[in-house]
């Protein structure tokens, strides 16, 4: 199970969302990993993404790239956020003739992940399918928030903090991206997206 695995949205909405997950196995291949995760990050970010992190040392929105790199241990979790399937595409591509020997998650639209994979080679290991929301989902906020709210897997992003930030666009003192950018802080992890964010948004206003 993945923390990635739970944002919601109509299929159409999500085009523009692809998280990527690496990280070692504990006991077989962590210890060492550090230098091995600071590689990949410096590989991925020469393709187009959105945001990226490890939530020991914080996403693009609460911290910088250099510090980020410098912070990885044996234990930490490589993210990034890519908004194309193309993009997906070459990145697996680079991870494949790499062989840096780390785990790595894929999550996003199911047809195209499946595409992704088989246009750079790689057979599916593992699928996995979010299996919804149980229990009092009467006191959730309402979807056009969840949409924006579940792209934190970790739940650190609040609904109110969406609430408010929407009345000041509303009110012309703030802008969707700034607005998009603020809510993405609380995200230690680097899996929101900030652009899908500020579409979302602008739906809203």
């Amino acid at each position: 199970m993945t923390h990635t695995l739970h944002r919601k949205g109509e299929a159409h909405d999500l085009s523009d969302d692809h998280v990527l997950l690496a990280m070692a196995a504990t006991g077989i291949t962590h210890k060492g990993s550090a230098e091995t995760k600071r590689k990949m990050f410096e590989l991925l970010a020469k393709h187009p993404h959105v945001n990226c992190g490890d939530v020991k040392t914080g996403s693009l929105y609460n911290s910088d790239f250099e510090s980020i790199r410098a912070g990885f241990q044996d234990t930490s979790v490589l993210h990034y956020v890519f908004p194309d399937k193309e993009t997906v595409i070459r990145v697996l591509e680079d991870l494949q003739a790499a062989d840096l020997g780390l785990s790595v998650v894929i999550t996003g639209l199911f047809d195209d992940t499946q595409a992704a994979c088989q246009k750079s080679g790689l057979p599916m290991h593992t699928v996995e399918y979010s299996g919804g929301i149980l229990g009092k989902t009467d006191q959730l906020a309402p979807d056009p928030i969840l949409e924006i709210t579940t792209m934190c897997g970790h739940g650190l992003v609040a609904a109110n903090l969406v609430l408010e930030n929407v009345k000041l666009i509303r009110k012309g003192k703030k802008t969707c991206a700034a607005a998009a950018a603020e809510i993405a802080a609380p995200c230690l992890c680097g899996i929101f997206n900030p652009k899908r964010a500020e579409r979302l948004l602008a739906k809203l206003v």
